[in-house]
């Protein structure tokens, strides 16, 4: 499962939250202004910047600070939760 890294006044985490949910993909949300250790970890695979969303999945994080539905599938991809779109 997904877990999602976020603010409540981030307008990119209702962005990645509702294209998640519009492609069938569970996520569990971590508000990292209410838990320390969240945000510890966001800090640490940003490289210091406390940069969100930032999602998990296994041993792969990444922001979607900045959203794009490209930027999205394109992680998804990567990591084997969606097939690559084929032309």
């Amino acid at each position: 499962m997904i877990t999602m890294y976020t603010t409540a006044w981030c307008s990119d985490c209702k962005a990645t939250k509702a294209a998640l949910e519009r492609l069938g993909l569970s996520y569990t949300e971590v508000n990292i202004d209410q838990h320390p250790e969240g945000e510890r970890l966001v800090l640490q695979v940003n490289a210091g910047r406390r940069s969100v969303p930032t999602l998990v999945y296994g041993d792969q994080a990444a922001s979607m600070s900045r959203f794009s539905v490209m930027k999205l599938q394109q992680w998804l991809e990567q990591v084997g939760l969606l097939e690559p779109a084929r032309n």
